[in-house]
C-alpha cells in the first residue's frame, strides 16, 4: 500500500512538472506574440500618423463650413417644413417657428 502511494504521488509529481512547463512555454509563447504584434502596430501607427493628421487638419479648417452649411438647413426647414423630417432624420433639430399672432 505504501508503494501504491509512492508511486502515484512520483506520478502526480511528474506531472505537475510536465504541465508547469507547458505553461511556461505557452505564456513564453503568447508574450512573444503579444510583442511582435505590438511592434508591427505601433510601426503601422507611425506609418499613417501624418496622413491622418493631414485629414484632422482639413476637418477643422472645414469645421466653421460645415457648421454655417447645417444652420442653414435648419433656416431652410423653419420655412419649410416639408423638408423638417429630412433633417429630423440626421439629426438637424429645427426650432418650429413662433405662430403668428392673429390679425384684428
Amino acid at each position: 500500500m505504501n508503494n501504491d502511494s509512492n508511486s502515484e504521488i512520483s506520478a502526480l509529481r511528474t506531472q505537475v512538472f510536465t504541465l508547469l512547463v507547458a505553461l511556461i512555454i505557452v505564456s513564453g509563447t503568447v508574450t512573444v506574440y503579444l510583442y511582435r504584434q505590438a511592434s508591427i502596430l505601433r510601426k503601422d501607427i507611425e506609418t499613417i500618423k501624418p496622413q491622418a493628421q493631414q485629414v484632422i487638419t482639413v476637418f477643422n479648417q472645414n469645421q466653421t463650413l460645415m457648421i454655417n452649411f447645417v444652420n442653414q438647413l435648419a433656416a431652410y426647414g423653419q420655412t419649410h417644413p416639408d423638408f423638417r423630417p429630412v433633417l429630423m432624420k440626421y439629426g438637424i433639430n429645427v426650432q418650429s417657428p413662433a405662430p403668428a399672432a392673429p390679425k384684428k
